[in-house]
């Protein structure tokens, strides 16, 4: 039994929203009891108790759109490398990057990857993997990371005909053996999708394979309009929009992730409501890219569910919060704009969406959900209820703020120690790993 009270309590339930001094007792991987502190410690009192200290106690975060294989990218620089626009971005860096990675470099990038989700509060993660270096056993090389280090995940591997066609059907089979694995596993920590990069670099014959081989029960999380050329190439080699070509490919549906959708029109997204499909944004990574600004605050009044990503940029949810916020604010000259819509995306979308892959409920803290709970160091300067909670977290919090991460009911991070690792030999180990790395693109 494990009880964490004494603070500010933020549960996301809407029967319940708030409490000025709770606790939640947890049983195993599951939450047992939410209440005032006194009162939880009355029925649980033989419970470890970990004291909030007067901080936020709240559900830990959920990522739905992360790129584990960009962790040894930041810093790196590559001989001639100079960007005119998004499709340089992605073969003079990511695609370089991928295609060098090594099966202990992209465990490694998991390791890295997790443990900054870990102190940044987050404990579900859906990765969409790439490394055309070394396929085959990617996935399972990023699930012994995630096993190890106690976080819930759902993977892909990236199908792409950019390397030639033997790859790109060795990509569908990763996911496929993969995928198999996952429905096996029956501790609800481990999930599948079918991956897929984009639409301008898979052929239909790719489409039609991964058709007949993805196992049922899943869907797919493929990047959407990201880019303008992903538009253009589509209309100009298939006669119709991207939304429109997943449709008539039986992509689309409730268990599908859309990635960005940035340049994607009324119809398209009508389209996507239609089918129940999943959309996540990823705000620094459409801004940074300089994508453009996605139609999301369109997507989430039309009911489509909408969720929020880092797409790799950072493993923070509330940076990828604060910068949805102003981003949107900005690009429709609305000071109103995604003041509730991006909360909503961030708590409610990601939950939906991670709750369509694992069983136990995510992102509450209420009887009989995930025992998945975080405690951030934050003493609110102004009053904080119910009606402010919004507020005080994108104004007053970020990840780094966040002291005890549990998931599934065991504690990760207490007091800001990684305790489910040697944090400080795996950073050398990764340290050392990106080095190598580096040295190997640039010769």
């Amino acid at each position: 039994m494990l009880v964490i009270g004494n603070g500010r309590m933020i549960t996301q339930d809407a029967s319940n929203p708030f409490l000025e001094n709770g606790a939640v007792a947890m049983d195993g991987n599951t939450i047992v009891m939410v209440g005032v502190t006194e009162e939880v410690k009355k029925v649980y009192p033989d419970a470890e108790f970990v004291d909030a200290k007067g901080g936020v106690i709240m559900p830990a975060f959920i990522n739905a759109h992360e790129h584990i294989y960009s962790s040894f990218a930041r810093g790196l620089s590559i001989n001639g490398y100079n960007p005119q626009g998004f499709l340089d971005i992605l073969d003079g860096l990511w695609w370089t990057v991928d295609r060098h990675l090594t099966l202990e470099q992209t465990k490694l990038s998991a390791y890295a990857t997790y443990i900054d989700s870990i102190k940044n509060g987050v404990t579900t993660v859906f990765d969409h993997h790439a490394s055309f270096g070394h396929i085959t056993g990617s996935l399972n090389a990023i699930e012994e990371a995630a096993k190890d280090l106690g976080v819930r995940t759902c993977l892909c591997y990236e199908i792409s005909d950019r390397d030639g066609m033997e790859k790109s059907r060795e990509s569908v089979m990763e996911n496929v053996n993969f995928i198999k694995h996952a429905l096996a596993d029956d501790s609800d920590m481990i999930a599948g999708m079918m991956g897929m990069h984009a639409s301008f670099t898979i052929s239909d014959e790719t489409m039609a394979l991964c058709n007949e081989l993805k196992p049922e029960g899943v869907g797919y999380h493929i990047h959407v309009a990201e880019g303008i050329y992903d538009l253009h190439q589509c209309l100009k080699e298939h006669g119709k929009r991207i939304v429109d070509r997943l449709h008539d490919w039986n992509i689309l549906g409730p268990k599908t992730l859309l990635g960005h959708c940035i340049y994607v029109n009324e119809h398209e997204m009508d389209l996507i409501k239609d089918t129940d499909t999943m959309v996540v944004h990823n705000p620094e990574s459409n801004m940074g890219n300089a994508c453009g600004c996605p139609p999301t605050m369109r997507m989430v009044q039309k009911g489509i569910l909408t969720g929020l990503g880092t797409d790799g940029y950072t493993h923070d949810m509330m940076e990828s919060w604060k910068v949805a916020n102003v981003l949107h604010k900005h690009s429709l000259c609305d000071p109103n704009a995604a003041w509730g819509e991006v909360p909503q995306m961030l708590f409610e979308g990601n939950a939906k969406i991670a709750n369509r892959y694992f069983k136990k409920q995510l992102g509450v803290l209420k009887e009989g959900a995930a025992a998945d709970v975080i405690v951030i160091d934050y003493d609110p300067l102004t009053p904080m209820n119910e009606s402010n909670i919004n507020g005080h977290l994108m104004f007053g919090v970020n990840g780094s703020m966040v002291q005890t991460t549990v998931c599934n009911g065991k504690v990760l991070m207490k007091d800001r120690e990684v305790l489910v690792c040697d944090e400080a030999k795996v950073m050398a180990d990764c340290r050392q790993a990106a080095k190598e790395l580096a040295d190997d693109i640039n010769g």
